[in-house]
């Protein structure tokens, strides 16, 4: 197997570990047993355990980011641009579960939250463009605040993978459906012009 390829196995497997006994429990044997490697060959890749983890946390933000920036500057109109940004972070659970346990328990609910700051910046950077476009456009409502706004629908839609990735919330196919839904009747209706004020 080409070195990249190898690497990429490694990563794989570790996700799955990672998702399956929790970041602290997991062992770099568990990972290397898992990828079908030896110890040695796996410190080949990468130096430690805790640089596995950083690297499936970097891996699976990173496509996530490019995904939400691919609809910023995309030319759907601000309305559908939102929808999309939705979509494509609830989803991240059809997809990829086991990458979105991992980020949940580690940078969402875990201790990795601070060294991770910018990657979720960078998600509701990505959210709030396209708020302030819709703004700017007439299509969303000037008297709700941009960055609020993109923190309440990060918010609910984080609140929904937790509840999936922790098992509190039933997460099928048809749940993930009806949240996308949901979450796209409540804030894009929320913010469209239409919508009563309540200032």
């Amino acid at each position: 197997m080409p070195p990249e390829e190898r690497r990429r196995a490694i990563l794989d497997a570790a996700v799955r570990v990672f998702a399956r006994k929790g970041a602290h429990a997991t062992r770099v044997g568990d990972i290397a047993v898992e990828a079908g490697v030896s110890h040695g060959l796996l410190y080949h890749y990468f130096s430690s355990k805790d640089e596995v983890l950083e690297t499936v946390i970097a891996d699976a933000w990173g496509r996530l980011v490019d995904a939400l920036r691919m609809v910023v500057d995309g030319d759907a109109e601000p309305d559908e641009k939102l929808r999309h940004v939705v979509v494509i972070l609830l989803r991240s659970w059809r997809f990829e579960p086991d990458a979105v346990r991992v980020l949940v328990r580690e940078v969402g609910r875990g201790p990795k939250l601070e060294a991770h700051l910018d990657e979720v910046r960078d998600a509701f950077h990505s959210i709030r463009a396209v708020v302030e476009e819709g703004q700017t456009r007439g299509v969303f409502r000037k008297d709700v605040d941009a960055r609020q706004a993109s923190w309440v629908v990060y918010g609910a839609v984080e609140e929904l993978l937790t509840g999936w990735a922790l098992g509190t919330l039933p997460g099928g196919e048809e749940d993930v459906a009806r949240a996308e839904q949901t979450v796209v009747a409540v804030v894009c209706g929320g913010l469209a012009v239409r919508a009563v004020s309540t200032a």
